[in-house]
């Protein structure tokens, strides 16, 4: 009952129920490699039919989301195109219609079983040991339009078998006898997922499905639905469940509480780019994720994975998340693919959050300092904090001494240092090096020592990039001030201890 001829239509269908989760992120991946690689149409579909779960925010969050990862759209609700409108709230007239003409034909019928009754029903199936469902109670009734409020329910086969064939795994069988009742259209006159996925999918002309394998005992009842209109059923394949990182379940909001390695799980695609990672390594990161490039490669872009990628190479077997790799990924991404004013582009939003809006031009000359040194992109927030205000504060004076150095020896340090400096006519990184450990050899130091307690001076941290570099992009006018701050601070502290 599948066509995989016909043009490569595939669509990404979320709920705005929340925020975009990355599991969905991944699904969507997939439809758009695949519907790319096969030069069809990816479009977006919101499926927000069930308005007691409904959140305002959650379709802009999907949108942004799905942008940031470059995972654009061809058709949707934004753009519209040429089988809108692409919100199922929308298209309501046109599942009642639908739901009308399989109540006409036999394949439908109205139920208006109260709550209470179908709770009395499933306690007694319950008692009894049964698997608790619908009884069929309003099957061979012939309920009309005007019985008052009630459901609408597809009249499942009540005998034979079920076949699905899936294109990552093969035919799946279902036993009707095992299978529900389930509802079409609810009380409200919405669609129940069932019956609007399965109008909007052919009225949308879709050649694939691509869903999480959550939905395969729902796959039997959409190719019945399929079957009973006469249409054909597009393709499908259930992509491998994510599983959270114990491995126990699916990943969810819960598993944010668990920490592998140190490494905070993210769940939501937000949250990934709150915490500094790139849309370019996650889509790598989630492209490897049931799937595999080959030729032992890891690092790939999406036009190179779109060449190789194919349905039938999807794993279906449940998996993990790689925190770690991910963390990897942004490195190598960071490292090599960026140029340095894309990557001080990438950095500048955090820098502003942070309260230090250095400028770009300021970001530029500091990224050369910090690209092999982190991982995330808040991580040159604590390499270059330094640059984010004129003075900086020195937390304990005794940072400023180094091992075999005492407050007055290191003193005349931070004086020869700034005399060396200020005599500079420019403020030449391989100068600075020459000069300064010309200095120390002069004054009879280890050059360790007065490069540590200029770092120190400087920058006022343990750790930070090169000491030459630094101070080049810190600037010679405010080096010096920051020179002569801590040679005062240290006087003081010795006047105060005589």
């Amino acid at each position: 009952m599948s066509d995989t001829n016909r043009p490569v239509r595939v669509r990404f269908a979320p709920s705005p129920t929340g925020y975009l989760h990355i599991g969905g992120a991944r699904t969507a991946l997939f439809n758009w490699l695949f519907a790319r690689k096969h030069g069809g149409s990816f479009i977006l579909r919101i499926e927000d039919t069930d308005q007691s779960r409904y959140v305002p925010e959650a379709e802009d969050d999907i949108m942004a989301s799905l942008r940031w990862l470059g995972l654009n759209w061809d058709e949707g609700p934004d753009i519209g195109g040429k089988a809108g409108p692409y919100r199922q709230s929308e298209r309501a007239e046109l599942y009642r219609e639908w739901a009308d003409w399989l109540i006409e034909h036999g394949y439908a019928y109205r139920c208006n079983c109260s709550p209470e009754r179908l709770e009395k029903v499933r306690e007694e199936q319950r008692a009894r040991g049964e698997k608790p469902g619908y009884d069929r109670f309003c099957r061979d009734r012939n309920l009309g339009p005007d019985i008052g409020e009630h459901v609408v329910r597809f009249k499942m086969p009540l005998e034979g078998e079920t076949t699905v064939h899936d294109l990552i795994r093969g035919p799946i069988t279902f036993s009707n006898a095992e299978l529900q009742d389930l509802v079409l259209l609810k009380s409200d006159g919405l669609p129940t997922y069932h019956l609007a996925n399965v109008v909007d999918d052919h009225f949308m002309e879709i050649s694939h499905i691509m869903r999480a394998d959550e939905w395969i005992a729902t796959a039997p009842i959409h190719w019945q639905l399929y079957r009973a209109f006469g249409w054909e059923m597009p393709a499908i394949a259930h992509l491998p469940v994510i599983l959270s990182p114990s491995g126990h379940g699916k990943l969810s909001k819960r598993d944010q509480a668990f920490q592998e390695g140190g490494t905070k799980v993210l769940v939501q695609v937000r949250e990934f780019r709150e915490a500094g990672y790139l849309p370019e390594a996650v889509v790598n990161f989630l492209t490897n994720v049931g799937w595999a490039f080959g030729d032992d490669r890891e690092v790939f872009t999406p036009e190179e994975a779109m060449e190789r990628f194919e349905l039938e190479d999807i794993n279906p077997a449940p998996s993990k998340l790689p925190y770690d790799k991910l963390e990897w990924l942004n490195g190598v991404y960071i490292r090599e693919k960026l140029t340095t004013e894309e990557l001080a582009e990438r950095l500048e939003p955090f820098f502003v959050e942070a309260g230090c809006d250095i400028g770009r031009e300021k970001l530029i000359e500091a990224v050369p300092l910090v690209r092999n040194r982190i991982k995330t992109l808040p991580d040159a927030l604590d390499f270059l904090a330094f640059l984010c205000k004129d003075e900086i504060t020195i937390e304990d004076p005794q940072n400023l001494i180094q091992p075999k150095m005492d407050a007055q020896r290191t003193i005349e340090a931070l004086r020869a240092a700034y005399d060396t400096l200020a005599a500079m006519e420019g403020f030449d990184v391989e100068e600075q090096e020459r000069l300064l450990r010309g200095l120390a050899g002069e004054m009879g130091l280890k050059a360790g020592q007065l490069l540590g307690t200029l770092r120190e001076a400087v920058t006022a941290q343990k750790v930070s990039p090169p000491l030459f570099e630094t101070m080049a992009v810190i600037g010679k006018e405010t080096v010096l001030k920051r020179i002569v701050a801590a040679a005062e601070l240290l006087e003081k502290t010795v006047e105060h201890e005589n």
